[in-house]
């Protein structure tokens, strides 16, 4: 093993105790592979991904009160015991970001991906399941700055991408108008970041010390998450309210973190490579905060629907014992309302295709979990959307969805990063009678 010089050491010492953290940077840097550069999933779990599906992303995701008999809503599993017909979903998404710093500097970037797949399955006339995946989080930055050190100039880089996925089983029976589920499953995912420094001394051009700090880190555990909803007909039954909520304590999620440090000098032409530490596999405990949902909806039936809901989140319990850099830059709380609805002309018109179609609407309003320079980051969007029946069937028809997601999140404030971003989603479910009995006279 080489000797460090007393300038690499000097490096080191100050990236790994000053931590620049701060989302501002001097420039931000657009790597070559398509995908969508977030500053701030530079931050705890990374971005809080939608994993919900198309059809409510369009009605800005009010998913605390809503059930379907046709439709999966995976984030209140009280809605399951509402199927009557074996539904499978699954859905994508599309995205692009422009990205405005205080300084007027901006950049856009853009990516796509699987979205979720889930199946719900009737049990009888008062129960039902569900089983799927979806993402829970998502992380991709790359930065980069200079700044004057004890060293001298450095120039420092910052990489990194990985998120968090959730597998579930789910189920919900129902008691008169009063529904109650639970999801249980398995979150994980893996992470990598990538932090560079490099002296530059132009006085010795050809004999520069350059400082690499990988580290990996795979998260996995038990989670769960419970549900309810009452509904209760109005007006013989033309008319349906529902109240419902969600409630997730703070759960712990296994990780596994190893960090190398790497010097790299070169010397001319020469590049040699030294490995100076090694921490691998070390075992810590990840706590996600506890969060909770109340929604109402208010419908006739197969004909229109409005509905609001509020999410809260306590942020202050996020806890990663190990990798405690996971616990800067995050708000104590958040918060989310949102208000959204569909209309569907007439669902029994087979001759008239779009008056069969479900149109759908939203607004949101909140706060993200990431607070930076003490500044909270607001973020709200508008969403609209549809379900297109691809059969000339009635409304348990199989459809395909779309939803449009216009947003903005962030601020200029403090020299903090402004986004605005544009998602689009497409889904596609289908019904069968599968894994109903069968009635005998």
């Amino acid at each position: 093993m080489h000797k460090l010089p007393v300038k690499y050491l000097t490096i080191a010492l100050f990236i790994l105790t000053g931590n620049a953290v701060h989302a501002q940077t001097s420039s931000y840097s657009n790597a070559s592979s398509l995908r969508e550069n977030n500053p701030y999933s530079k931050y705890g779990i990374g971005e809080l991904w939608n994993g919900n599906s198309t059809s409510m992303k369009a009605m800005g995701s009010i998913t605390s009160a809503y059930q379907d008999p046709f439709l999966i809503n995976s984030d209140n599993p009280a809605s399951y015991s509402s199927l009557v017909l074996t539904t499978f979903e699954g859905g994508a998404v599309g995205s692009t970001r422009n990205i405005v710093a205080g300084t007027g500097e901006r950049y856009s970037t853009g990516t796509s991906s699987l979205g979720y797949l889930s199946i719900g399955i009737p049990i009888r006339q008062k129960g039902g399941l569900s089983i799927g995946i979806k993402p829970v989080s998502r992380s991709y930055f790359a930065l980069a700055d200079t700044i004057v050190s004890p060293a001298g100039l450095v120039s420092r880089s910052y990489a990194g991408d990985g998120g968090l996925s959730y597998a579930y089983l789910g189920g919900a029976y129902r008691y008169k108008g009063l529904s109650v589920g639970f999801n249980f499953g398995y979150m994980f995912g893996n992470y990598r970041n990538f932090t560079t420094v490099v002296g530059r001394d132009t006085l010795a051009i050809n004999d520069i010390y350059e400082a690499q700090f990988p580290r990996y880190m795979s998260i996995g555990g038990l989670y769960w998450k419970g549900g309810a909803i009452y509904e209760r007909p109005m007006k013989d039954s033309q008319y349906v309210f529902r109240v419902g909520g969600t409630l997730t304590l703070g759960q712990n999620l296994h990780e596994t973190i190893s960090d190398y440090r790497v010097s790299i000098k070169n010397i001319g032409d020469t590049l040699i490579n030294d490995t100076s530490y090694t921490n691998a596999d070390v075992r810590g405990t990840l706590r996600l905060p506890m969060s909770y949902s109340i929604g109402v909806n208010f419908a006739k039936t197969d004909k229109w629907l409005f509905g609001i809901d509020y999410t809260g989140t306590n942020w202050s319990e996020f806890n990663a014992n190990k990798d405690t850099a996971m616990n800067f830059g995050l708000a104590s709380s958040t918060y989310k309302v949102a208000v959204g609805g569909q209309f569907t002309p007439n669902s029994a018109d087979l001759l008239n295709y779009f008056s069969r179609v479900s149109y759908r609407f939203g607004l949101y309003y909140g706060t993200d979990y990431v607070r930076l320079q003490n500044t909270s980051l607001p973020c709200y969007g508008l969403t609209f959307g549809g379900s297109f029946p691809y059969k000339r069937n009635t409304r348990a028809a199989s459809r395909f969805h779309a939803s449009f997601d216009i947003g903005r999140l962030g601020t200029n404030t403090n020299n903090l990063l402004k986004q605005t971003y544009v998602r689009v989603g497409l889904g596609l479910s289908f019904n069968e009678k599968w894994f109903i009995p069968r009635k005998y006279e």
